[in-house]
Order: structure tokens, then sequence, then C-alpha cells
């Protein structure tokens, strides 16, 4: 059984566009992925949308239907009334290369700039043990499809393209909470390096990320709410602030480095822009210091100026011979033509 529905898909690229109306059949079953290749075959072929495997497992086809932020897979035709117009519109937070395809490069900027998991120095590989329950508690995360759904509906890049540089977003919030639980993990400055340096501070729990995920993450409750407590536990429980100066655990902790390993002097992506993958005024691989938990006042408050001040990143994970970004000079990106 099929039918003629109305279609209204946004066709454009960095330099504008509009939403054009198309009426196209719809066969019983099908989701929205399906109509959008219909119209391509049939009205539209030079219409780019990014899909791969049709089955709710790539994140490709993230976009935005009725100004929801879904899957095109995973939009069943049969969740909208017969006589409603569908809408469909590319990810609002990301910059547009074309129709319905968007630059979310941000976001691998931002896993760049993410410390990896650092292994103990006294184990070998194959020597790694964990008990049952530590896998459970970190496995939720990693049903992570990278959609990057959460990305583009959290308000803080969505509304304020200016909070990019400073804010990693839900998407890396979840991988550092996994890092911070890691039995294995080495690194003892997980909580820190999220406060200053990926801007955990910024998430103010509106659980709209939770909301969009497609595999059902409860990423509010089960990876931000606890990383934030155990943050305030550290940084600014009365009662631990004075154990720690009693035990004199600050001059105990030896001092780490992104690496996890002292001496190891990182290479991070500075840039004056306020989106990092924008290259004005970039300076690759510029020395700077290990990322360190904001400043306290004497009121045990955090100042103001927090809020702007500015974050260091991060050494790459992939090892120091290879260096992310890359260089301007061997960027190959050819902006998109404008259609006639």
């Amino acid at each position: 059984m099929s039918a003629k529905r109305h279609f209204r898909v946004w066709r454009g690229d960095a330099n504008g566009g509009e939403l054009e109306d198309y009426q196209v059949e719809v066969n019983e079953g099908e989701v929205v992925l399906d109509v959008i290749h219909r119209l391509q075959a049939t009205q539209a072929p030079d219409l780019a949308c990014r899909w791969n495997c049709k089955a709710g497992k790539c994140g490709s086809c993230s976009m935005e239907i009725n100004g929801m932020p879904k899957l095109g897979c995973m939009a069943r035709m049969s969740t909208f009334a017969p006589d409603e117009t569908v809408t469909v519109t590319p990810l609002r937070t990301f910059p547009i290369i074309r129709d319905l395809v968007t630059d979310v490069s941000f976001n691998y900027t931002k896993a760049r700039e993410m410390p990896a998991f650092a292994p103990p120095a006294d184990l070998a590989p194959g020597q790694y043990r964990m008990k049952q329950v530590d896998v459970e508690r970190s496995q939720e995360f990693r049903k992570c499809i990278e959609c990057f759904l959460c990305q583009n509906t959290c308000h803080v890049v969505r509304d304020h393209e200016e909070n990019k540089r400073a804010f990693a977003g839900p998407r890396m919030f979840i991988r550092a909470s996994e890092l911070d639980m890691h039995p294995l993990d080495a690194r003892r400055d997980r909580k820190e390096f999220a406060q200053a340096s990926q801007g955990l501070g910024y998430c103010n729990i509106t659980k709209c990320c939770t909301e969009v995920c497609p595999e059902h993450i409860k990423i509010t409750d089960n990876a931000i709410i606890p990383m934030k407590e155990r943050v305030v536990d550290r940084r600014y429980d009365p009662l631990v602030r004075l154990g720690r100066k009693i035990l004199r655990r600050d001059q105990l902790e030896p001092a780490s480095t992104p690496t996890g390993r002292p001496g190891d002097q990182p290479h991070v992506h500075v840039t004056d822009s306020p989106a990092p993958f924008v290259p004005a005024g970039v300076q690759w691989a510029s020395p700077e210091a290990a990322p360190e938990a904001a400043p306290v006042g004497a009121d045990g408050r955090l100042p103001l100026t927090e809020a702007t001040f500015d974050r260091a990143g991060a050494s790459s994970p992939f090892g120091d011979d290879v260096q992310f970004p890359l260089p301007v000079e061997q960027l190959r990106y050819q902006p998109p033509t404008q259609r006639d």
C-alpha cells in the first residue's frame, strides 16, 4: 500500500539555501531515509545525503526531522500522521557542506584533544585484568555510534558558536567518564581535565542529549552528573580539602601529563578563532603546560573569569609522531560550488 506524502527538504550549501517542496510516494514500512533515496532516484538526483548502513549502527544519516534530531534510517513514516508534512533539514549545530550533509569535523577535533587511555606502567599488554562489575559499569558508553545527535542538540554549542572552542560536548563527556571509571587507567586527572579543558561546567543538565540518543545511553544520569559530582567531591568538598592538606596528598601525588608519562611535553592545538576547525591564527604543535584544575578563590568558589579563560588542549592520542589537526598547507578542502 502506497500513498503520496508532502516532504519539505532543505536544499543549499554554505552560501545559503531554502526548503523545497516535494510530493513523493511512500510505501508501507518505510523510513525517512527510504523516501530520501526515492527523491534522489526520481526527482532530485543532485540531493546530497550522508548514509551508510541503514541499520541504525553507523550514525551517518543524522538529520533533523520536523525539528527533532534523528537518524533517517530509524524514523519510521508510520509515526507521522497521513496528512502531516515531513520537514527534513541538516544538523543545525554544524557548518553546512551541501543539502543534508554537514561538516562534523568539530567532533573529531575534540576527540583528538582527549587524552587516550594510559596503561599501567607495571603491566604489559595481555596482562590486564578487570572485574566484571568494572566492565559492565562502562559498557553502556561503548554503545555510542558517534551519530553526534547529542552534540547537535546540546544548546551550549547549538545556540552559541563561540562556545565550541571551550566545550567538548556530551559525546566527549561519556568518553571522559568511562576512562575516569576505568580501574587500569594510569591517569588520575581526568576530572580536572574535564573541568578545566573540556568545559564540563558549561553543561546545566537539561538532558536533551539523552533524549535524542538512538542507543538510549543515559548520558546525563550515568556519565555527566557522576562526573560533576566527582569534580565537586575532589575540588570543593571542605572535608576532602582538609584531608588532602593534613595528609599532604597534593605533595605525594606525582604530577601527570596528558600522556600519563612524567616528563612528556604535550603538543596541543591552539587557535585564536572561535571554532577549532577554522584555520585563522593557528599554531600547530605548540608546547603548553599540562591542563590544571581551575583556581579557587579564598571563599572556595570558582571565579567568574573561569568561563572565559584560554583552555589548553591535550596531546594527540595517536602518538607524538602524528600531528593533529593537520597543518594548513596539508589540508585539501575544496569548497562546494554554487548550484544554478
